[in-house]
């Protein structure tokens, strides 16, 4: 199993992967969760932790749970990130 997916981490013993995805408003942060939440349902796959500030979402999947349903989970997520400036 590759341990580095696009530009996530993997961190711990348990080989997470994770992941900030930075922001200019909070509309923007706003709009990425709930396409982040949309995704998870429709996938049946969730993010192990979510955190965020107004301007930032940090994620992390454990591979351990779904293994490469997370792997894909991760892609699709990248796909839904529109960085600052885009």
């Amino acid at each position: 199993m590759s341990d580095q997916i696009g530009q996530w981490e993997t961190r711990g013993k348990t080989q997470t992967l994770f992941r900030r995805f930075n922001f200019e408003r909070y509309a923007q942060t706003r709009d990425f969760m709930d396409a982040l939440s949309e995704l998870a349902q429709a996938d049946g796959v969730h993010p192990q932790n979510i955190n965020f500030s107004s301007t930032y979402v940090n994620v992390t999947l454990d591979p351990t749970d779904s293994g490469q349903a997370n792997h894909l989970l991760a892609q699709r997520i990248d796909a839904l990130y529109k960085p600052t400036g885009h």
